[in-house]
């Protein structure tokens, strides 16, 4: 029965191949847009402008209030797999 499966099914398996693949991709992009340490490293950032008079205190309470809500996505996406 294995062999008849397998030759039944071999004409689909480029497609399958591509599938995989595909899945692959949105894993690996997945895992890079709920990655909390590039959010992290643009606080820092942020900070850093801030302190040096690179931006005023009102452009850095909008962004900082951005980022915020995206640590927050971030920690809500991970919390869904606890």
């Amino acid at each position: 029965m294995g062999l008849l499966t397998y030759l039944l099914t071999l004409p689909v398996a480029p497609v399958r191949a591509v599938v995989w693949a595909a899945q692959r991709v949105a894993e690996q992009a997945e895992d890079e847009y709920y990655d909390p340490a590039p959010v992290w490293r643009e606080l820092a950032a942020l900070e850093r402008r801030l302190v040096s008079g690179e931006i005023d205190q009102d452009t850095f309470d909008h962004r900082e209030d951005e980022l915020i809500d995206r640590l927050t996505e971030i920690a809500e996406f991970h919390q869904q797999f606890r």
